[in-house]
């Protein structure tokens, strides 16, 4: 009896204990006070290639004149990453055995460029990383034909195996029900990641295609087939098709992390989850619109919390005070839904400067403690200065450079500090050097370094985005002259391939 009161009281005074600790916890905020210049945010633009006719117009050398002047001007906005459509209607804008150049490159789907040589997504990749810049390779999983009145390539898919697509409304679309087509994606993916330099495989919001009023989607054919042998019943056609996104996602996840698992999968979905009204427990948003799980059938909480996605990027495309969507509340709610992963937001430019609220959105997203950055739609935009968006970007909100965001997820550790930092003039030349340690299949290694530089008396101070002056995947850096006097400190980190950054090498510098 006393053995049991003994073990009674130890289990007591355990409990005790524990609930004293838990409520000494603290628990994790949902905002902060927002930093002007944050030194990690991710600061990416979409550049979509659907629907364009400029690319067209130019031959291969006027387009890689003009991928390079893009890609200069988005940095110089403070643009970190980029993502590029490659795939808009099941083609490609980069040398496919799978699939034909689009007709957006070269006007006739299956037409290649001018100059057989010429590849848009390698120059792409080739200018952002001279830049320290990503590249996020950007595919529309199912979406075939935004026009049925378009003729596909003779060496399209379609014409082999007509059977595996629908046609929707005025769209053509893969079937996502059929596994066949699953694998087929994913021998996309991983023929990208395999071939490219990518940092990351991207998806917007185009999976099960947009309903249209009054027309059910015609999968009647691939639900009959396969619906009762993966265990859904006649009445949970929602929840199969869930299950087929779901199964898609995870495999394109699965195919890069067995090719290159340091590449990232993010996908930016309608910026509605669910409507509060929508769920019994009412997890919903404050909202009244079209949703993801119910309309689109993407569970973009789901695939966050299995580690499907490396990073969440909802389209939170409406005004401040919106009825059916107000910005600030999505915003809140996913910020406190994040499930750990990365999450960033999508902004319309153009609604955002319509109303002036930009930099109002801005200042709201870092107020948030779960999201590390924000995407513009669209880069050209950018690229124009429409509505004096860009001077906003480099005046207001992008003041100090900032490095992208680390996916510790993924890999928390560093790579080894710089070695060998020192100064070399040469008869025209007065520069900063270090050896290199880049090794392109070891991504713990050093991918990019980072150029700081701090006053004469100044604390060195790697925190502060306002002294980073350079992110390279070079391993020198030119000094300008300022002459011959001026006394500085010249800091020198290396990134690895998820970002994570290295100790800190110094060394005195008169400019």
């Amino acid at each position: 009896m006393n053995s049991i009161l003994n073990v009674f009281r130890f289990v007591v005074i355990f409990v005790f204990l524990a609930f004293i600790s838990a409520c000494g916890s603290k628990k994790p905020t949902l905002v902060r006070v927002a930093d002007p210049t944050p030194k990690r945010e991710f600061r990416g633009t979409w550049i979509q290639t659907v629907g364009q006719t400029r690319y067209q117009q130019m031959n291969s050398a006027a387009m890689k004149q003009y991928i390079a002047d893009m890609v200069r001007k988005l940095d110089e906005a403070g643009i970190n990453a980029v993502i590029f459509q490659v795939r808009p209607e099941a083609d490609a804008f980069y040398k496919s055995n799978l699939e034909p150049w689009s007709r957006f490159l070269t006007e006739r789907q299956g037409q290649a460029p001018d100059d057989p040589s010429f590849d848009p997504l390698a120059v792409m990749i080739e200018e952002c990383h001279k830049r320290g810049m990503e590249l996020h390779a950007w595919l529309n999983p199912y979406r075939v034909k935004t026009s049925m009145s378009t003729q596909l390539a003779p060496n399209h898919i379609y014409w082999k195996y007509p059977e595996r697509f629908i046609q929707y409304g005025t769209q053509l679309f893969f079937d996502p029900g059929l596994p066949e087509n699953r694998a087929f994606i994913c021998d996309v993916v991983r023929d990208i990641v395999s071939r490219y330099n990518v940092d990351a495989i991207h998806m917007d919001d185009y999976f099960y295609p947009y309903p249209i009023a009054g027309q059910p989607f015609p999968d009647d054919r691939s639900f009959s087939m396969y619906a009762a042998k993966q265990g859904f019943s006649a009445t949970q056609r929602d929840d199969w098709r869930r299950n087929n996104v779901n199964l898609l996602i995870q495999e394109i996840k699965y195919a890069i992390a067995a090719t290159k698992p340091w590449v990232r999968f993010g996908v930016s979905p309608f910026g509605i989850y669910r409507n509060k009204k929508s769920t019994p427990d009412g997890s919903g948003s404050e909202t009244n619109g079209l949703q993801n799980y119910d309309d689109l059938y993407a569970d973009v909480k789901l695939w966050a919390e299995k580690g499907w996605i490396d990073y969440n990027m909802p389209q939170l495309y409406w005004e401040i005070g919106h009825r059916a969507a107000d910005y600030t509340t999505l915003l809140h709610w996913w910020n406190a839904n994040n499930s750990g992963k990365q999450l960033y937001i999508g902004q319309d430019l153009k609604r955002s400067m319509d109303k002036n609220e930009l930099p109002t959105k801005i200042r709201q997203s870092r107020e948030m403690s779960f999201v590390n950055g924000n995407c513009y739609w669209y880069g050209y935009l950018i690229l124009d200065n429409a509505d004096g968006v860009t001077s906003l970007l480099k005046t207001e909100i992008h003041r100090a450079k900032a490095l992208l965001p680390a996916y510790t997820h993924m890999f928390d550790g560093k790579p080894k500090k710089v070695k060998n930092l020192k100064e070399i003039y040469t008869e025209d030349m007065h520069f900063l050097a270090w050896d290199r340690e880049n090794d392109p299949t070891n991504p713990e290694k050093a991918k990019n370094y980072v150029v700081y530089r701090f006053r004469d008396g100044e604390k060195v101070d790697i925190r502060r985005a306002e002294n980073i002056v350079k992110v390279t995947p070079d391993n020198f850096y030119l000094f300008p002259y300022e002459g011959g006097k001026k006394k500085y400190t010249y800091v020198v980190t290396a990134l690895d391939a998820f970002n994570n950054e290295s100790g800190a090498k110094k060394i005195k510098i008169k400019l």
